[in-house]
């Protein structure tokens, strides 16, 4: 498996992915951008392969989504969590469903909280073994942080989604789990993260401040920090639920 992580350069503290399986000319692209969608195709046709899956990890509120556009000019599916808050054409993902890309397999892992359709990836290299090697955390778990629950109204309610997600879901998944998170410094959707790209499950548990927390101080902590809302972030959510008008 190949693995290839981009910064736009709209958005320097937004982060989107390609998984790739060479051998058997496969790809899944994560969280593109609109600016980002002649450079995945260029990338993908580098390096051999078809992108057959297109997922965006939540409808997003501080970038458009280049997701159903390169999923239309790839070839490939758009995909979102079943209950996401879209009007366009997208097939619908479930939790725990995997998608498979040659080699690359990426489980489903719902984790509501920054939004109610936030999704992570956990994914195996099956040319290597059958055990998850890394996280596409999305905007739900990042390097010293965590995702901002109030994008959507339902703060109060939304913060414990997020607080239950992290720790029934991800802070169970073994030490060693690499994090590629869907942002890094620079961000508003998440208040102090790290500008390193990358971490592990392991390293959070440890130096992640409020994953120690108690549930009542996590709701405290994570809600005394919000962040001004991303610009224009009506219209950013208008356009990524219908991309097509």
């Amino acid at each position: 498996m190949f693995l290839f992580q981009h910064t736009p350069d709209s958005e320097p503290g937004s982060l989107s992915y390609l998984l790739y399986c060479v051998g058997q000319g496969k790809a899944i692209a994560v969280d593109v951008h609109n600016t980002e969608v002649d450079l995945y195709l260029e990338k993908a046709m580098q390096k051999g392969v078809t992108i057959t899956h297109v997922v965006d990890t939540h409808v997003h509120a501080d970038h458009y989504s280049g997701g159903a556009e390169l999923a239309k000019r790839a070839g490939g599916e758009y995909c979102l969590f079943k209950d996401a808050p879209a009007q366009c054409d997208f097939t619908p993902l479930t939790d725990g469903q995997v998608i498979e890309a040659g080699n690359v397999h990426a489980q489903i892992l719902h984790t509501p909280g920054h939004t109610e359709d936030s999704i992570c990836l956990l994914v195996t290299d099956k040319s290597r073994c059958d055990e998850p090697w890394f996280l596409v955390s999305g905007h739900t778990l990042f390097v010293g942080s965590v995702g901002r629950p109030d994008l959507r109204g339902r703060e109060e309610e939304m913060v414990e989604k997020l607080y239950d997600s992290i720790h029934t879901k991800l802070l169970s998944l073994p030490d060693y789990l690499e994090i590629l998170p869907g942002a890094q410094a620079g961000s508003v959707c998440g208040a102090g993260i790290s500008g390193k790209p990358v971490s592990t499950i392991g390293f959070e548990k440890r130096h992640n401040p409020t994953l120690s927390m108690s549930q009542e101080d996590f709701k405290k902590t994570v809600l005394g920090a919000m962040l001004p809302y991303p610009e224009g972030m009506d219209k950013i959510i208008a356009f990524n639920a219908n991309p097509s008008n």
